[in-house]
């Protein structure tokens, strides 16, 4: 049971819901760019929350699927088909062997994720199947090329037909609207007027982005005074403020600490919809509270268990 790589995307690796616990030796937790969209893909598949998962940018690969399987594809849109039968994002796809799935245009978003119900067999790395690009572990250890084979655990049956489930997830995490987040460590070290220009500003995701860190360009913001931090630690959605005044947010392959002052951090809630932006889209940011944060994450991680128990329900009929 495996599906089989037929042409190479661009940037097509292994993901799942990251690899904690190994900051302190250096290795950062990575995972998905987009967890909501992997957590929910997984959902529809019947798939523990953090299953791994294939996260594909565009242009995306072209798969064919060299058994039966059951497939949900959710995230970014790339106007995806299954033997030339579109499908949209958020439904549960019974494919054939031997289908070939293909994606023709970017719609929108950055990253999408293909789910197989079962999973994909993969020997995971410090307790997780993540690729970690830096150091050629996890996953297959590198970017998806031309050629690779990925077993999966689910035999998906003997369907000759393709089928597409009449009920879908709606995918609402991309809205447009500012990127809430929290005040960062070194807030204070700013002027009032840059901490003005951070929530007023917009500024465009430069096109020298990826997993590592969204470069910003905007107005340039300093420091009340030059200050020189320990390496301290940081995290996914950190933002910080480069020596050129300029800002960049860390992302899931974040290093593990930085020297910057980190002036904000982007809330959980948003990273989905911040992952998902491409470069030169346009973004601004409103500050909320820690116990405001700590309450859109709840909630999202209460509406993802329902969604969660809504597709055992609906898998079961």
């Amino acid at each position: 049971m495996s599906l089989e790589v037929i042409r190479a995307g661009i940037l097509d690796t292994i993901q799942d819901g990251g690899r904690p616990g190994y900051q302190h030796l250096g290795i950062n937790p990575g995972g998905a760019m987009d967890r909501w969209a992997m957590q929910a893909a997984n959902a529809v598949v019947g798939n523990a929350a953090n299953e791994g998962v294939i996260e594909m940018s565009f242009p995306a690969a072209t798969i064919r699927f060299n058994h039966s399987a059951t497939i949900c594809l959710l995230g970014a849109n790339f106007s995806a088909r299954v033997n030339g039968t579109p499908l949209p994002n958020g439904k549960l796809c019974c494919v054939p062997a031997g289908s070939k799935l293909t994606f023709a245009k970017r719609q929108s978003g950055r990253f999408v994720y293909l789910a197989v119900g079962g999973g994909l067999n993969i020997k995971p790395w410090l307790g997780s199947v993540n690729t970690n690009l830096k150091v050629n572990a996890g996953g297959l250890g590198r970017a998806l090329k031309k050629g690779d084979v990925i077993p999966f655990r689910r035999y998906g049956g003997a369907n000759r037909q393709l089928k597409i489930s009449n009920w879908h997830v709606e995918m609402n995490q991309q809205a447009p609207g500012a990127i809430r987040c929290i005040n960062g460590p070194e807030w204070s070290a700013m002027s009032n007027e840059c901490q003005q220009a951070l929530i007023t500003e917009n500024f465009l995701i430069s096109p020298v982005s990826d997993r590592m860190g969204y470069r910003l360009q905007g107005a340039t913001l300093n420091a009340q005074h030059k200050m020189e931090l320990l390496s301290t630690a940081v995290t996914f959605g950190t933002i910080q403020i480069l020596p050129n005044g300029q800002l960049i947010a860390l992302m899931a392959d974040h290093q593990t600490t930085g020297g910057y002052p980190r002036v904000l951090q982007v809330a959980a809630v948003d990273l989905p919809a911040f992952a998902q932006r491409n470069p030169l889209d346009s973004v601004h940011f409103e500050i909320i509270t820690l116990t405001e944060a700590e309450v859109l994450w709840t909630k999202q991680q209460q509406s993802l268990r329902q969604l969660q128990m809504s597709c055992e329900i609906k898998l079961r009929d």
